[in-house]
């Protein structure tokens, strides 16, 4: 038997002769030029009052968009979270491993009102604190002040070895932590619901 070669035509993908790429004058070029905005134009800036448990009262500043249409600046602001050092609040060195969390609640003027929101160590300050051959307990718990504000709580305590002790490490069991926990949720909503914010 003899083979029969078949003979395959392929489809032509060439471009017609009187077009170029490119260069169709129907569509507009690729990329047009882009308006360049300043961002700032439609920005403007307010003045972070501290409460007045504070020493330093106007503590920063803040960018917000300006009042377009029916959604006013204000808008924008209220429920903003700001967190900066305890030392430049009360112009203490001393309390600058603490960090305060303040809240937006209100806008006057060019001054946004803030309230506590929250208190926290730094990193650094952290890592001091952990040791080697230790048990770490963490305890948190919700509790409530005189002035009906609810706090959550978060305490952090180290195991220490006793003046005789021969042993390396001092670490504890979960059953010893347990027992930790029960006590230091005792004694801090015990301070606590005598204390306001």
């Amino acid at each position: 038997h003899r083979s029969r070669s078949i003979p395959i035509f392929l489809p032509s993908f060439a471009a017609p002769p009187n077009m170029a790429v490119g260069k169709n004058k129907k569509m507009g070029k690729k990329g047009g030029k882009k308006r360049v905005v300043d961002c700032m134009v439609k920005k403007e800036w307010f003045d972070v009052v501290a409460p007045a448990q504070f020493t330093e009262r106007k503590c920063c500043k803040t960018l917000c968009n300006k009042t377009i249409g029916n959604k006013p600046a204000s808008d924008n602001l209220k429920g903003r979270v700001f967190q900066m050092s305890l030392a430049d609040l009360n112009k203490d060195d001393v309390q600058g491993h603490r960090n305060i969390s303040l809240i937006a609640q209100d806008v006057q003027g060019r001054c946004v009102l803030t309230n506590f929101y929250g208190m926290g160590l730094t990193t650094d300050k952290k890592c001091s604190l952990v040791k080697k051959w230790c048990s770490i307990v963490n305890c948190r718990l919700d509790v409530r002040t005189t002035d009906a504000y609810n706090l959550r709580v978060s305490v952090i305590g180290f195991t220490k070895s006793r003046k005789s002790q021969v042993k390396k490490n001092c670490r504890c069991t979960g059953a010893q932590k347990k027992l930790l926990r029960a006590k230091m949720a005792k004694i801090v909503t015990q301070h606590v619901a005598k204390c306001s914010l």
